[in-house]
């Protein structure tokens, strides 16, 4: 099973191709991914998983959160493999639980790609729905 302290060498890694993270407490760290990018994935060690999670914005009070409920759900059948859009505390989160039992980096760097390209490919359809608040 993967350790902490292996979670942390792959944020090393990462950290060596432009992305930057503090650990905010033991086996939780927050990752900002560089460039372009106002975001931040939090990497949170709870065995038997490592979760990636990142808010990606307030959920709207009006009418227009059951359009964006509807199309989150149609971008998680559609758009993501492994990870998926939800709702908790009033935020919109995209979130990937991979198993550390058996967890490499390269499936570790996949997951954290793909957290951050669909976002960057979402975003801006996304931003419509934070618009019509």
């Amino acid at each position: 099973m993967v350790s902490r302290e292996q979670i942390e060498g792959f944020l090393g890694r990462l950290a060596a191709e432009g992305s930057t993270y503090t650990e905010i407490e033991p086996g939780l760290w927050a990752v900002q991914p560089g460039g372009d990018f106002d975001m931040t994935v939090v990497v949170h060690h709870s065995p038997p998983v490592v979760v990636l999670r990142v808010k990606v914005m307030a959920l709207p009070a009006n009418g227009a959160a059951d359009r964006l409920c509807r199309r989150l759900l149609e971008l998680n059948a559609t758009d993501l493999l492994h990870g998926s859009y939800g709702i908790q505390q009033g935020e919109v989160v995209l979130t990937e639980a991979l198993e550390l039992a058996h967890l490499d980096y390269e499936e570790f760097l996949a997951a954290y790609e793909s957290i951050t390209l669909s976002l960057a490919s979402h975003l801006r359809e996304l931003a419509h729905y934070r618009e019509a608040r």
